[in-house]
């Protein structure tokens, strides 16, 4: 009987401590890397949740920048880190939805080592070229590539990123060409286009202060409607490529076999922070729209992204850097 109850005994107190570290997370700091350069789109919505999350969760939130290899290589460190809930991943939809399409090589699998957490924010992508452009609109910008093949340049956070696949619909639906130059991030790559090395890109949202300052011109935005931020500016649906979505969503992913009671802990409070009039003020102030979703619904978006973005992807026969 002694031996009976003590297996019992023994056996509640490990069913019991099941919960216990979700009850307890977290008990020390939250390290979320962002896969691409400092300045991005990751990088701002990171460090614009990280302070509210660190008031909602009581421990601080550390952004770490880990660009490199299409967002491969801080997405590999955060898939093999311990699946505890102390290291997350910030980044675009497109590591889970694009990258397995472009590196026939990985060390870990997207997929099946990471899992998504909580949606941060729809980012649509924007056109734009310097105001000394000669380039005035998009029946313009088409002309001008028509007339120069080979010769207009664009940049980009990387092969492969979601601002490459935006133009690369476009050439596809335009027929026009033009040289890719990939940086290792959104900033880079912007940073570029006001010097003048290249002649027009999809920006992510942070070339929007440049547009109100008078430096850049926008011609179009990627999106299936028009941007709260810029409702003057058509849509490339609009103005004659029908169908045209080149938005993506970035969010927070965890190592896989993290505890379902930490996701939902950080989605609840992800979604919490979103649905606050100033967070939404804040998002779209960097050209974005607050998107909370929940963990299922953040996947399935992932998936559905994964089987269009897979198609142009093998008919433009893109590979990564």
């Amino acid at each position: 009987m002694k031996s009976l109850l003590a297996s019992l005994l023994l056996a509640a107190g490990l069913c019991a401590g099941l919960p216990v570290h979700a009850q307890n997370w977290p008990n020390k700091p939250i390290r979320i890397i962002v896969n691409f350069a400092p300045g991005g789109a990751a990088d701002q919505l990171a460090r614009l949740i990280a302070p509210p999350l660190h008031e909602a969760l009581g421990q601080p939130v550390l952004i770490e920048n880990k660009g490199g290899a299409g967002g491969n290589l801080g997405a590999e460190s955060v898939a093999k880190s311990p699946a505890d809930g102390y290291t997350l991943l910030m980044a675009s939809g497109g590591t889970v939805s694009i990258n397995p399409h472009l590196y026939t090589k990985m060390s870990f699998d997207p997929a099946k080592d990471l899992v998504p957490v909580a949606s941060v924010a729809r980012v649509p992508f924007y056109l734009v070229v310097r105001a000394d452009s000669p380039v005035k609109d998009f029946k313009g910008l088409i002309a001008d590539l028509k007339a120069h093949p080979g010769q207009r340049a664009f940049g980009s956070p990387g092969s492969g990123s979601s601002p490459h696949l935006a133009t690369e619909m476009m050439k596809s639906e335009t027929g026009t060409f033009a040289v890719h130059v990939p940086y290792r991030g959104a900033a880079p790559a912007l940073t570029d286009l006001l010097g003048g090395q290249i002649d027009f890109l999809f920006d992510p949202g942070i070339a929007l202060q440049h547009v109100k300052t008078g430096k850049l011109r926008m011609l179009a935005v990627g999106s299936p409607q028009r941007a709260p931020q810029v409702p003057e500016v058509p849509t490339l649906d609009e103005l004659g490529l029908k169908g045209f979505d080149a938005d993506a969503v970035f969010g927070l992913y965890a190592p896989a076999g993290t505890p379902q009671a930490v996701i939902d802990r950080v989605n609840t409070e992800v979604n919490r922070v979103l649905n606050q009039a100033a967070t939404k003020e804040r998002i779209l102030a960097i050209g974005n729209v607050a998107l909370p979703l929940k963990p299922a619904e953040f996947g399935r978006k992932g998936a559905e992204d994964s089987k269009r973005f897979g198609k142009l992807i093998r008919d433009r026969k893109i590979q990564g850097d």
